[in-house]
């Protein structure tokens, strides 16, 4: 698990200081229902780069509660910007995820991040955002309950 956790970190931290686009960080609600609920401190960070579609973009996250969860991974993301300042934002990733002392039980190590922004630029390096995000392991086991975030983000654009 230690070694997994730092190679990650490593690549990460590479690939930010090589490819740099926007950097996000965010605070939410783990389990907005409230049953489980924990805070919820992100890292995510967009690539500049487009594939296959224009606005069509890579990221990489890592997520972390209070109750000791931890979420690595990584996907895609369509960056719609719809009027002169604001931005939705859909997107889907899967990583490794771990339970850390939550009492509940995502199912699997394996799971899924849905997620939908709506972002308001503030100047031409900043943004913030209010997001929705769901984890689920997508029936990769028979325990699949999945947990809901709310969360805030702000946004810098390298």
């Amino acid at each position: 698990m230690k070694k997994i956790t730092l190679i990650v970190a490593a690549l990460v931290s590479t690939t930010l200081t090589t490819h740099a686009d926007t950097l996000g960080i965010g605070l939410g609600s783990y389990d907005v229902d409230g049953s489980h609920s924990a805070a919820d401190l992100r890292l995510d960070y967009e690539y500049d780069t487009s594939v296959w579609l224009q606005d069509l973009k890579p990221w990489l996250g890592a997520e972390a509660t209070t109750d000791g969860s931890l979420w690595l991974g990584g996907g895609m993301l369509y960056d719609w910007q719809f009027s002169e300042s604001w931005h939705l934002k859909p997107g889907l990733g899967v990583g490794y995820y771990s339970r850390g002392s939550s009492d509940l039980d995502l199912g699997h190590p394996i799971e899924f991040r849905s997620q939908l922004e709506l972002a308001k630029e503030i100047n031409a390096q900043n943004s913030l955002g209010l997001a929705v995000s769901h984890l689920s392991n997508a029936d990769l086991d028979k325990e699949n309950p999945g947990v809901e975030v709310l969360s805030v983000y702000w946004h810098y654009r390298f």
